[in-house]
Parts: structure tokens; sequence; C-alpha cells
């Protein structure tokens, strides 16, 4: 459920301001490699963390690991540090295709949608006028990472929703505000580069949580080989393959938990990698900067060992709840803590969501570092207290005196009609609370059965891992 409002911000991330990025320029060799080197002698900022472990040293300029279903982070380097994305884009732009369309849907490519190609870029060969389904151009984004079928789907989308083009982009916009998402602003659906396209590790560990959420991105980016049909106007087949090399079991950057992921480059932003994992306790999202080549999957695995090694979930139903929490919407709610550190180490942030429903969402954070959110129902008293708005029945002077008047022309004596009174605005809050009670038992069986449908999943994913490992050994 999006329950985040836009903001004033959401206008500012959409304006076209040519930013100063971090970029460097190689005189020779030399250069480059010292300035590879400094970058891996960057400690992570999370090392600064008292009581913290100490991280592994990454070559991207830019990394973190977050916790994607409480938004902790876990690992950071520069990690709200404007970088340019290159082909991570298609990320964001997957998602606000399925969003917004169906599988089913026709898309129809342009000649816009081909003649901005030049000869090196990745692309399927599509031609004006052709037709793929949603489904078929959305392995191509992912997989094959095209970027004729990245354009044409947002023109065809953005057609759907009104508009063009431009109307999909600004959607892409309007989503990532709406994640959370601060320091990014985008320009095209397919991560080539412009000055006025860019985004954070931050802001795509966020895409990335909100991706995983979908199990039909999740079931494409677990595909290694996919092959288009014949189409209207082409009579061969197209097959192609997963370009992340953490999927493939044959390669030697293997990552037996990683269920996903983009990866992207262009000589202005470098290697870029995005990667999901699951290891059935935490499931993570991994996001480096500005790395180098297959440095980059070298980086993304020991940020993921760091992780899985050294923290471990604090369900927050078993600890002290606060005084202004009434209960946790999310009865598997917890922040992600490393040995050493407690829930009594932590201090909370609470933004109200709505206030005439009381809900909220809660931000524990250790030294400013965001170990874990969720959202809650909040006390009465502290709605009212942080927004000013209250649920207590209030009767104005006239009012009252407009029903005084009628009343005592019923004979009705005083006490009577104070017991009226009160026995009315007992009836309308004991309809409310029950109203309130039966939202909260259904959001929570929502819940839970998507919890139990991903649990499931991940079981079944884990079972296949299994099959074949073992066959692997057999063979």
């Amino acid at each position: 459920m999006r329950k985040l409002v836009k903001s004033v911000l959401a206008a500012a991330l959409t304006a076209s301001v040519v930013i100063s990025l971090p970029a460097v320029a190689y005189a020779d060799g030399d250069d480059a490699e010292a300035v590879k080197k400094k970058s891996y002698e960057t400690a992570p900022d999370t090392d600064s963390l008292r009581g913290w472990p100490e991280g592994p040293k990454v070559y991207a300029g830019a990394a973190i690991i977050m916790d994607m279903d409480s938004g902790a982070i876990l690992y950071g380097k520069n990690i709200d540090e404007k970088r340019y994305p290159a082909s991570i884009t298609k990320l964001l732009t997957a998602l606000v295709a399925v969003e917004n369309s169906g599988f089913e849907d026709e898309i129809v490519f342009s000649d816009d949608s081909i003649s901005f190609l030049e000869y090196d870029d990745a692309h399927i060969g599509m031609k004006p006028g052709e037709i793929l389904s949603m489904k078929d151009a959305l392995y191509g984004l992912l997989l094959a990472s095209a970027n004729e079928v990245a354009y044409a789907i947002a023109e065809n989308v953005g057609e759907k929703m009104g508009g063009g083009y431009d109307t999909f982009i600004q959607a892409m916009n309007d989503r990532a505000a709406e994640l959370g998402c601060t320091g990014s602003h985008w320009t095209n659906a397919n991560g080539l580069h412009d000055e006025n396209h860019y985004t954070t590790a931050h802001d795509m560990a966020l895409i990335a949580a909100e991706v995983s959420e979908h199990q039909e991105l999740l079931d494409i980016m677990q595909t290694l080989n996919y092959t288009i049909g014949t189409t209207n106007l082409v009579d061969e087949t197209r097959t192609f393959q997963q370009h992340h090399k953490m999927l493939w079991q044959e390669n030697s950057n293997y990552y037996e938990y990683c269920i996903g992921g983009k990866t992207g480059y262009t000589d202005d932003a470098g290697t870029t990698l995005v990667t999901m994992a699951d290891n059935g306790q935490m499931r993570l999202a991994a996001v480096v900067l500005y790395d180098y080549g297959t440095d980059a999957y070298v980086d993304t695995r020991a940020m993921f060992d760091y992780t899985y090694s050294n923290f471990s979930k604090i369900s927050l139903l078993e600890q002290e709840k606060p005084d202004e929490i009434r209960s946790y919407t999310d009865t598997e709610a917890y922040v992600v803590l490393p040995a050493g550190i407690s829930y009594e180490d932590l201090e909370m942030e609470i933004t109200v969501l709505d206030e005439k429903e009381g809900t909220g969402k809660v931000t524990y954070l250790y030294q400013g570092q965001n170990v874990g959110s969720t959202e809650v129902t909040l006390i009465p008293e502290y709605v009212q207290s942080a927004t000013g708005y209250t649920t207590r029945l209030q009767i104005n002077e006239k009012s009252a005196e407009f029903g005084k008047d009628i009343r005592a022309d019923e004979g009705i004596p005083l006490w009577g009609r104070i017991l009226i009174g009160a026995g009315a605005a007992a009836a309308v809050l004991a309809v409310l609370l029950i109203l309130a009670i039966l939202r909260h038992k259904r959001k929570k069986l929502r819940i839970r059965r998507r919890r139990q449908q991903m649990l499931a999943e991940r079981r079944r994913r884990e079972r296949r891992r299994t099959h074949d490992r073992q066959r692997r050994y057999e063979l």
C-alpha cells in the first residue's frame, strides 16, 4: 500500500538542473590505478559508528547493503553521493511498467525508439513497426538490457497513461520520490549518459526493494536464457542471456543466495551493479556505483558475506513498546543489529502517515543510522500533539444552545439530556472502534498471507537450488 505523500521535493527532483557529479580524468594508466587504489582505501562510513563491525573495503565509489524489508542500512560508503546509474536505470523502468500495464499489452516500436541508437548500444535488433508483448519486452529489458526496448516500453506505457514518453519519465521521477528517493533525477528509461540523469546508492537500494516485491520481475531476473518468438515483421527468433554473473552457477562469481539484479556500464558511470539476495533469514539489496568491471562482483560478495556474518534480526514485539505506539502493523516487525548493540541503544523517529486513521511509521536509529522501520498504529494523544488533529467529539456553544431549546420544549430534564448525549457519544465511539479493529485485522491478514506466499516461494527456490547442487555433485 502506498502511503507516502508526494512532497515539494518531488517537483525539485524533476527539475532539469545540471549538477557536478564525482568524476575522474586519467592522463595515463598509472593515474587510473591510483584513483582505483584511493577508492579502495576509503573506509566505509559505517565504520565510524561506535561498536559497529568493521566493513570490507571496496573499489566502488559508492556502495550500500540494505535490508529490503525493514530498510535497515547495514553497510554504507558514500550512499547519498550522486552518481550516474547507467543501465541499472532499467529496474525503475520495469517497476513503473508493471505497475501501469499488463503482460499481454502490446509494445509497438516507433521510429523514435530505434533511431537514437548508436553502434555500440545494447539492443536486440527491433524494427520500426515491430510488436512485442509487454512480457517479452520486459525480458529484453532486464536480461539483454536492450535500449530500444526501454524506450519503446516508456513510449507505449506513457501513451496508456494518457501522454507519451515524457509522461513515463515523469512517472519514474514521481515513483522514486514516493519510495523515499531524495538524490535521484531521471531523464530517460535506459540509462544512457545524461548529465541530468543520476541517482544514489541508497535510492537504488530503495528501488531494488520495491522491485523485489513483484514476483513477476524476480522470475524474469532469475531467468538465464530467454527466446522471443517470431513477430509481425521478423520470422526468426531472438535468444539472449542473463548478464548478471552471480546468477550463473558455472561462473566463478556465482552467489548461491542471489535472487536477481541488474548490471550497467557507461564510460561516465563506470560499472554499476544492483544485486538482491535472500539467505532465508534476511533479504538484502546491494548496490555499487562507479566500480571497475568484475570488481563489482567481488565487492558485492564481500558486502553480502560481511552482513550475513555480523547482523541479525531483533523482533520489536519482544521489546518494550514505546508509549507513543499502540501497536505494530506487522506482527514480524524487527530491527537489524550487530552483536554488542541492543534495542535499548536505539532512538526513534515517528512520522504520522494518516492522522484520521492514527497510522504512522517508526524508524529506529543507532547513532543516526537507520536500523529498521515499520508501520504502526499510534495513540490518539500522540497524533494530536504531532498534528493538532483530535478524534474527540466537540460540541460548539451554538449547537449546544440550539439543542437545549429543542429538548426543553420536550420536557426532558438536564440530567436526562446529559445521559442521552453521553450514550450517543459512547455508541459512536464504539462503532468507530469496531471498524478500526476490523480494518486492522483485515490488514494483518493480508500481510500474513503475503508473507506466507513469499516464504513458500523462497522455500521452493531453495529446494530448486538444493536439487541443482545435488545434481551437479552426482554428475
